[in-house]
């Protein structure tokens, strides 16, 4: 992979948004080197990858403002680049793209929060 390079910043929304294509298309021909790299293939499958990055990019899909893009495609250019460049250790790949920043979340939800008597009259007695 390249080193990550400053482009010009964009003229248009349209050339903005062409770029962004581009790098998920980068993004995606990585997946494999990403694998390899971190050894995931007992954890995630390539398309669930695919399908977080796709995930990531429309998080900003309101961003209309071209200086913005490029600010946003930069980081993720970055992002990329330290991941393919093995900048990242595999529980911070796992942790930020297999699980997500929701994952961890959902199981401590499920968990018992509270139902003994005890807590509930210990909750009621010490919170004002």
């Amino acid at each position: 992979m390249r080193a990550v390079k400053v482009p010009p910043n964009s003229a248009s929304l349209e050339e903005a948004r062409h770029r962004v294509f581009d790098f998920f298309k980068q993004a995606c021909r990585s997946i494999p080197t990403i694998m390899e790299i971190y050894n995931l293939d007992d954890v995630v499958t390539p398309s669930q990858l695919r399908s977080t990055i796709a995930k990531e990019i429309r998080k900003n899909q309101n961003v209309t403002n071209p200086k913005v893009i490029d600010m946003l495609l930069f980081n993720g250019m970055e992002e990329l680049n330290n991941i393919v460049e093995h900048a990242k250790q595999r529980h911070h790949v796992i942790g930020q793209y297999v699980i997500g920043q929701e994952g961890l979340v959902h199981e401590l939800g499920s968990k018992d929060q509270g139902n003994s008597d005890f807590l509930k009259k210990f909750y009621t007695s010490n919170y004002f």
